[in-house]
């Protein structure tokens, strides 16, 4: 059996179209109602996933610009498709889908994955 570890030892900082079309795009919902989407699904998930790399705020995301020398799309409108998809759990679709698939490939490494308390509520004198 090949040894995928090196292949697939970080997180993906950005995806090509061809992966996005793959691995996330089923799991992203398209709102009903509003005018069309100025930019693609493709390029508002690599602004996302941008800003969660980088820790950015989000007007410091840097925005593709049109002819004109104008940004392509505004800020506020990549954080509204980030609150709708996550709202919805289109976020966590997609990890549960990436974990399921590398378990199916026989490709998931579960001998490094730690428990981290950060999030973790310490109730005092109480026994677990």
């Amino acid at each position: 059996m090949r040894s995928f570890k090196k292949l697939y030892n970080k997180i993906p900082v950005a995806l090509n179209e061809s992966e996005f079309n793959e691995f996330v795009l089923k799991h992203l919902k398209k709102g009903q109602s509003g005018p069309p989407k100025k930019i693609s699904y493709f390029k508002l998930f690599n602004y996302i996933l941008y800003l969660m790399h980088t820790g950015c705020q989000w007007y410091n995301i840097p925005l593709s610009k049109t002819e004109n020398g104008k940004d392509g799309i505004h800020y506020t409108n990549v954080f509204r498709s980030f609150k709708f998809w996550n709202q919805l759990g289109c976020f966590d679709r997609i990890f549960e889908a990436s974990v399921s698939r590398l378990f199916k490939a026989k490709m998931l490494d579960l001998s490094i994955i730690h428990g981290d308390g950060t999030t973790t509520v310490a109730k005092k004198g109480a026994i677990i």
